[in-house]
């Protein structure tokens, strides 16, 4: 198999996003664009990839290594927007001792598949000659540069600018995307001059130099798939066809998506079969969910693991969490960074979980914070109960042994343990270990005084009288 490389380019500064921020860098669906074109060159399993950055170099390359980190990017710099042979160029030193192909791709296109790809790659071995290309037709192909053919084989690329009355009536357009033989390659960028509208050194000029040496293969793809990014707007659209993917792709593999237009699910989540997403759920991050889960309308879910039979009812929030088989989430739950529950945990509404181990069957099922805490089997855990883990500077370990029965509006003073089968009645405050089958109570005694109500009555209208 010939050996594959990839050059993708990041370096222009997209001045129609109004944004301070690099193009490449907005978020969509919780990754910069840049990403998914560098994903599906990893996927493919190009041994070099070479992201060409420009303008805010240093922020674009900490961000792609940030979602890449074991990837093998070797990043070059285009240090002036010369055009697009040019940003190529800039990747040569990066790609030196290359000998296969390579891959040109850009990083505001983000709805590229695999599949075409492959087909691509495909094309090129058909042809047998130094390059291929993905085109596109369009109805109106205004502004995009056109594939010429000669007896039906691709000839040159001729940018909208420099097209003749009739080849701008051509409608198959060029994608910008591009198999190329890496000898070739080279040779042919020293000899591109920029004698075209703009002044620039056009990549499309690639075409024209390897059709002279043989044929150019090419591949049809969806204009949708190859159309880039230019400003929010297209931005906001590019993210709803790749939801749609996506969500469509979860419900072929049996995932019920109740209401697909809102589901909000990010590339590579695990989901399994049976499962239940409710309205305007987000799915984050790397989740992983199991099967006949059901996750309620508006719930969170960010880089946590949901194991099988599980209800998270809704508006819950889960954030690096981990949760186990049968456990019942919320409505109105959040789960923080470091919490872990083991299978049968009931967490109800206003519960806040953050560091807290929860082992089987235990339960807090009202407007509870537990933090820093280790809490045994077959808990009971009643309303309005806190772990106060945090002095001020440092924060300390609660731990709760199996079977513990911690009573309504408790305070439990860290680091403070309570032992198997241990009891702490309603309003106590814990600021010392309790052993194990112990109660621990501290309530200050209740004072009844028979009949104030009554005297309090009298006295009020006394005083309302001017007595």
């Amino acid at each position: 198999m010939t050996a594959l490389a990839a050059v993708v380019l990041c370096a222009g500064k997209g001045t129609r996003m109004k944004s301070e921020k690099a193009k490449v860098l907005h978020p969509i669906l919780g990754r910069p664009i840049c990403a998914y074109p560098l994903k599906r060159a990893l996927e493919l399993g190009a041994t070099s990839v070479v992201p060409v950055v420009g303008h805010q170099a240093a922020e674009v390359e900490k961000s792609i290594r940030a979602h890449f980190p074991e990837a093998p990017l070797r990043f070059a710099l285009q240090k002036e927007q010369r055009g697009t042979a040019d940003a190529v160029k800039a990747a040569e030193d990066a790609l030196k001792g290359h000998d296969g192909r390579v891959l040109i791709l850009y990083g505001d296109v983000p709805l590229l598949r695999k599949e075409t790809l492959q087909a691509l790659l495909a094309a090129h071995d058909a042809a047998g000659g130094a390059l291929a290309l993905v085109s596109t037709t369009l109805e109106d192909p205004t502004g995009y540069g056109r594939v010429i053919r000669e007896a039906g084989k691709v000839a040159r690329i001729v940018e909208h600018k420099d097209c003749t009355p009739e080849q701008r009536a051509v409608k198959e357009c060029n994608a910008g995307i591009y198999s190329v033989d890496a000898a070739f390659l080279w040779k042919a960028l020293a000899e591109i001059k920029p004698v075209n509208a703009q002044g620039e050194y056009y990549l499309t000029d690639l075409v024209e130099m390897a059709a002279k040496h043989g044929p150019v293969g090419a591949v049809d793809a969806d204009a949708t798939e190859t159309a880039g990014v230019n400003d929010k707007v297209e931005l906001a659209a590019r993210a709803r066809v790749l939801q749609q993917r996506i969500n469509e792709a979860h419900m072929r593999a049996g995932v019920s998506i109740l209401d697909p237009a809102t589901a909000y699910i990010e590339e590579g989540i695990t989901i399994g079969t049976d499962t239940e997403i409710g309205p305007s759920v987000t799915l984050a991050a790397g989740t992983v969910v199991g099967k006949n889960v059901i996750i309620g309308q508006g719930s969170v879910l960010t880089a946590s693991h949901v194991a099988d039979g599980t209800h998270i009812k809704p508006y819950s929030v889960l954030e690096e969490a981990r949760v186990g088989d049968r456990c019942i989430i919320g409505p109105f739950s959040r789960l923080r960074p470091g919490t872990d529950l083991a299978e049968d945990v009931h967490l109800g509404n206003f519960v806040e979980t953050k560091k807290a181990r929860i082992g089987k069957g235990s339960k807090a099922n009202h407007l509870t914070y537990l933090g820093d805490a280790n809490i045994g089997a077959g808990c009971n855990i009643g309303a309005g109960t806190i772990t106060c883990n945090y002095d001020g500077v440092n924060k300390h370990l609660t731990e709760l042994g199996d079977g513990v029965f911690i009573g309504s509006d408790s305070q439990l003073v860290a680091p403070v343990k309570v032992g198997d089968g241990g009891y702490v009645g309603a309003g106590t405050t814990v600021t010392k270990n309790v052993p194990p089958g112990s109660l621990a109570v501290s309530r200050a005694p209740q004072v009844v005084k028979e009949g104030w109500v009554a005297g309090k009555k009298a006295r009020q209208a006394k005083v309302k009288a001017g007595g």
